[in-house]
């Protein structure tokens, strides 16, 4: 039971520290900050997989469920980084993370009612954007943040970047079992080596860093709680307990355990109170992790138990800051070459999604092409919004935000009743109209005729008929 916990640790570990690695730089913490900033992570994370896979009252879906760090809260976070003080931003983002924490798991029961208004093709287009404007985080750590500094991409710097991405997927491809599944790991370990003669390893951290620390509450800000940031913050939340919910269902059908309204309620629940629980000592918000649902498929072991093990690893690595320290050890290249790939798997993630979407239709075409332009204006332009109030950069300075309203709008705009009752006035080929009777919502009784245009797919959930 301890090794296959370990696999599920293995599994999930470089998402899990990823995220603190990126803020922690953003904000330029102290190395001593920077290891308790990994190891609230781990610690929350470990919280949350135990609280999810063993459940406490009507908290846990009570599955083989892995919990951790969310990447999709990263955009939004570095964009409250740059609007606050470096000193003011973690208080306001606990504060964020804590509210929207709080509301998710009020909104548990509800959502898992509403869930039908958030389809594939407002998922996908969402985790596509979150793969997409990471990007650039990826390729500043192999650069370097400072574009005028003498050693901006300097060869040394996208040589070893270069390299360690070639390795991870030279890994994923010929290794197999345990060791495909670490493998973005073992590309850390070899690029780290390599770039240890380099000069290019920083042991301050390591030097350091306690042995052993107990996370106390608040141990890195009292929470401060802002509109925008938080708003921004609850968009994400929304976005992952979507993400949490396919992943239930899609998590119920390998252990045969059918994800009812009431499983899925229960799981967010958890992802909520996990999200709560990791502000108070110094993580971020917390949601299921997806490979590890795959992980479950490969093995066959579909235990909870054997997950809730994995969690308490998690636990114990974050009570150890000498065990975070070592990650500090990676030098950012190393870590901007790992990054891209794991980035871009998450931009596969969506494209995945998409696919089920129905993007033959042009309604739904045309919403994920305008989501994808106003989510990647913030990305590809920072400073589009200098001239913006204060109070609405927040949001707007994160594509994720904004291109997650953009596309809720533009499917309700696109895939409405009335727009639908014109494109079927003259239907093709004799195929009978079918319409929702209501604006926005789904007939669950409602038997469609057969149709051979993709226009005639469902309004709520903008997919044609191969969905």
């Amino acid at each position: 039971m301890l090794f296959a916990g370990i696999q599920h640790v293995a599994a999930m570990y470089a998402g899990v520290v990823a995220p603190p690695l990126i803020v922690g730089e953003a904000l330029g913490l102290p190395p001593v900050q920077l290891t308790l900033l990994i190891g609230a992570s781990l610690l929350t994370a470990g919280i949350a997989t135990v609280l999810q896979s063993v459940g406490v009252w009507r908290i846990g879906a009570r599955l083989p469920f892995v919990n951790g760090v969310t990447f999709g809260s990263v955009a939004p976070i570095l964009a409250i980084v740059a609007q606050q003080q470096q000193q003011n931003a973690l208080p306001v983002i606990y504060g964020s993370v804590l509210i929207a924490g709080a509301l998710a798991f009020l909104a548990a029961p509800y959502f898992s009612r509403l869930v039908r208004f958030f389809p594939p093709l407002v998922n996908g287009t969402v985790i596509t954007l979150i793969g997409l404007s990471l990007m650039p985080v990826g390729i500043k750590w192999i650069a370097g943040q400072d574009a005028e500094a003498p050693d901006y991409a300097a060869m040394p710097k996208i040589a070893i970047g270069a390299a360690t991405l070639v390795l991870v997927l030279l890994l994923n491809r010929f290794l197999r079992g345990f060791l495909q599944r670490i493998a973005l790991l073992v590309g850390l370990l070899v690029g780290t080596l390599a770039a240890w003669p380099m000069g290019l390893v920083d042991t301050t951290t390591f030097e350091q860093a306690p042995l052993f620390n107990v996370p106390t509450p608040f141990q890195l800000g009292t929470p401060v709680f802002d509109i925008t940031a938080t708003l921004s913050i609850c968009i994400v939340m929304l976005v992952a307990m979507m993400e949490s919910t396919a992943d239930m269902i899609a998590l119920g059908e390998i252990v045969d355990r059918p994800a009812d309204e009431k499983l899925i309620a229960a799981g967010l629940r958890a992802d909520g109170a996990g999200s709560a629980v990791s502000a108070v000592f110094g993580g971020f918000t917390c949601s299921a992790f997806a490979q590890n649902i795959g992980l479950v498929a490969l093995t066959g072991i579909k235990s909870r138990f054997v997950v809730a093990t994995g969690g308490g690893v998690l636990v114990l690595l974050g009570l150890f800051p000498v065990l975070g320290a070592v990650v500090s050890l990676v030098p950012q290249p190393v870590l901007g070459g790992a990054a891209l790939v794991l980035f871009g798997s998450v931009t596969a993630s969506g494209i995945k999604t998409l696919s089920k979407a129905g993007l033959g239709d042009p309604f739904n075409a045309l919403v994920f092409a305008g989501s994808l332009a106003v989510g990647m204006v913030p990305v590809i332009s920072p400073e589009f919004y200098e001239h913006f109030p204060a109070a609405l950069r927040t949001v707007l300075d994160s594509g994720i935000s904004t291109g997650c309203i953009a596309a809720l709008l533009l499917n309700l705009l696109f895939n409405s009743s009335r727009q639908r009752r014109e494109m079927q006035a003259a239907p093709e080929d004799g195929a009978a109209p079918v319409l929702s009777p209501e604006p926005g919502v789904q007939d669950p009784d409602a038997v469609p005729a057969p149709r051979e245009s993709e226009r005639d797919a469902d309004p709520v959930k903008g997919t044609g008929p191969g969905r």
